[in-house]
């Protein structure tokens, strides 16, 4: 019998015309002993068809309790063979009563050895919820769900019996800020996302509360107009502003609109669920976008500037802003004054603002100017004090001797303190009379003390001219006895210097050689042939008292000196030999040139006067 079901299975796919003709074609193959007629045979054939064709996989069919066997429900659904489930599908296993209608998914025919087939009534049970679902979701009918746990993103709520996502941007218009207070809770929802292939289904609670409010939303849209008042509550609170419900319509109130003071977070001014009233300043209808204002419903305070504040008036703030040229403080809301980095101190050189004053601080400071149309004030942090200036004009006097120490060192000077707060400039040329300095590092450095008189005071630049050289009588009228043109005298390299040599004169006064009056040729290298520290026998070619300048040269020393000297100083200073006679013949050339350039010069000049 066996065989013919086999075969019997085969033919579940073929027409019944054709189950027939085979099925009488092939009697005698399964029929050997003739025990069924033809009409008997064909009967058996249609039964064992009829129970392969009426049942599909995948289906949900009814089925009777036959018993329980273990941990298992049998049942039969009308099939060749029976089926079984876990009594753990079932909600109460009180319930399971044989002779009970179940319905139970067909998940295969032939499932296990036995010729069992395998059904399953948990999947019969979700597929009813899922229909279920589906039909809610394409009716968009209102339904309960109950609010079983929080998960990241919102909450899982149960819907006929399963479970589905509540996000937590779908619960209310507004923010939720504790999403656990809804836990157990049971709320009306609608369907708004399936997952056919997964399975998922996505609630939302505000879509309904949208509804409830949509002509309440209208109204408000409708209604309003630049300069209205509203009561809204705050929603949300972000760094650029604060959003405020309004009744089912959202708008904006940007920081800079929040108040006329200066504020750095919207924190400050409002908390979150607070109910303020505010300004309409803007509507789009289009992208339905309003502009809200809560600092426009006061009036602006510089409306009245002049009948608050006055010129030289003392006044309180805080300060609230630096920057590289001053301190902004506010005096009250929406007022703010500027305190330059010229007006802190009468007699310190102030850097930046932070020297004197600090962020967040409180202080007093004096009114110098109101500018109402450009909406600025200028604050004063010197003038709380009396200007010392005209004080110092007394205590140092010019021509007075002073200590000092040595603050700052610049290319032109240096910076001298004479007491904590009021510096003087000793300029580079008062250094020294002899010496020529290339920087004030050559003579003193930062933390020395030095001695120095004062040369001048100037109270409206706020300036001390000191001088250091001016402590010594000036040496130059010694010098113009000492050092008249001709007089021959040794002195000592100490630098090279552009187109010439720098020399230490016995008086510790510095002359300058020419390059011209070290060589009649052109020196190759100057610094080889001459080094620092060598004495060299030289004679006064120009004394410049004015200009505390003395130029000398070797090869006026040299003329009245044998050849045999002359060869000696060319050698040693590896120059081109020539004799005494070439060696001046040259210098009378270059002094008779120079001669006529100079007077060739002088006679456009002597033409213009005529």
């Amino acid at each position: 019998m066996s065989d013919l079901t086999n075969e019997t299975n085969q033919m579940g796919t073929m027409s019944t015309k054709n189950i027939d003709q085979k099925l009488l074609n092939q009697k005698n193959l399964y029929d050997l002993e003739g025990n069924y007629s033809d009409e008997e045979y064909k009967q058996l054939a249609e039964l064992l068809t009829k129970d392969l064709t009426d049942y599909k996989e995948g289906e949900v069919v009814k089925g009777t309790i036959v018993g329980i066997q273990g941990d298992r429900v049998i049942i039969d659904i009308g099939f060749k063979a029976e089926g079984s489930v876990p009594v753990s599908e079932f909600d109460d296993p009180s319930q399971i009563i044989p002779g009970q209608q179940v319905e139970v998914l067909l998940e295969r025919v032939e499932g296990t050895a036995e010729g069992e087939i395998v059904l399953s009534k948990k999947l019969a049970d979700f597929q009813r919820i899922w229909e279920r679902v589906v039909q809610a979701y394409d009716n968009q009918e209102v339904i309960q769900a109950k609010i079983l746990k929080r998960i990241k993103g919102g909450l899982v709520a149960e819907i006929f019996g399963m479970e589905s996502f509540l996000p937590g941007s779908q619960i209310d218009i507004k923010p939720i800020r504790d999403f656990d207070a809804f836990i157990g809770k049971t709320l009306d929802v609608k369907i708004v996302k399936l997952n056919h292939a997964q399975k998922n289904v996505v609630v939302s609670h505000k879509v309904l509360i949208e509804e409830e409010i949509k002509d309440q939303r209208e109204a408000i849209l409708n209604s309003l107009e630049k300069g209205q008042v509203l009561q809204g509550t705050v929603k949300a609170i972000t760094d650029f502003g604060v959003f405020i419900d309004l009744g089912g319509v959202d708008g904006l109130i940007h920081i800079t609109d929040l108040s006329w003071g200066r504020i750095n977070h919207p924190s400050e001014v409002v908390k979150l669920d607070e109910v303020i009233n505010c300004v309409v300043l803007d509507f789009d209808p289009e992208k339905k976008r309003i502009s809200l204002g809560l600092k426009q419903l006061q009036e602006h305070p510089w409306k009245n500037i002049d009948q608050k504040y006055a010129i030289n008036q003392r006044v309180t703030g805080k300060v609230v802003s630096l920057t590289e040229y001053g301190a902004f403080v506010e005096i009250e809301k929406g007022i703010e004054g500027l305190i330059h980095i010229s007006e802190m101190s009468w007699t310190e050189h102030i850097k930046h603002p932070s020297q004197k004053v600090s962020l967040g601080q409180v202080v007093e400071a004096v009114i110098l100017s109101i500018d109402k149309e450009e909406k600025k004030i200028s604050l004063g942090l010197k003038q709380l004090e009396p200007d010392p200036w005209g004080e110092l004009l007394k205590k140092y006097p010019v021509g007075s001797k002073h200590t000092g120490i040595v603050r700052n060192l610049t290319n032109f000077g240096v910076f001298v303190e004479l007491e904590p707060g009021v510096d003087g400039l000793i300029h580079i040329s008062d250094l020294s009379w002899t010496k020529k300095i290339r920087h004030p590092a050559e003579m003193v450095k930062k933390g020395d003390k030095i001695d120095v008189v004062v040369l001048d005071i100037d109270v409206e630049q706020r300036k001390i001219s000191l001088g250091h050289k001016q402590l010594e009588e000036n040496p130059w009228d010694r010098f113009e006895r000492e050092y008249k043109v001709g007089t021959e005298v040794v002195g000592k390299v100490i630098r090279h210097v552009d187109k010439g040599l720098l020399v230490e004169l016995p008086l510790k006064v510095d002359g300058f050689v020419p390059a011209n009056q070290l060589s009649p040729t052109p020196i190759k290298n100057i610094k080889q042939a001459f080094p620092e520290g060598e004495e060299l026998t030289l004679k006064v070619i120009e004394f410049d008292k004015e200009n505390k300048k003395i130029t000398l040269s070797a090869i006026e020393a040299l003329r009245d000196k044998e050849q045999k000297l002359v060869e000696e100083y060319l050698a040693k200073h590896k120059l081109d030999k020539v004799t005494i006679g070439d060696l001046f013949k040259e210098k009378e050339q270059q002094k008779a040139k120079a001669q006529k350039a100079k007077q060739e010069k002088e006679k456009p000049q002597q033409k213009s006067e005529e």
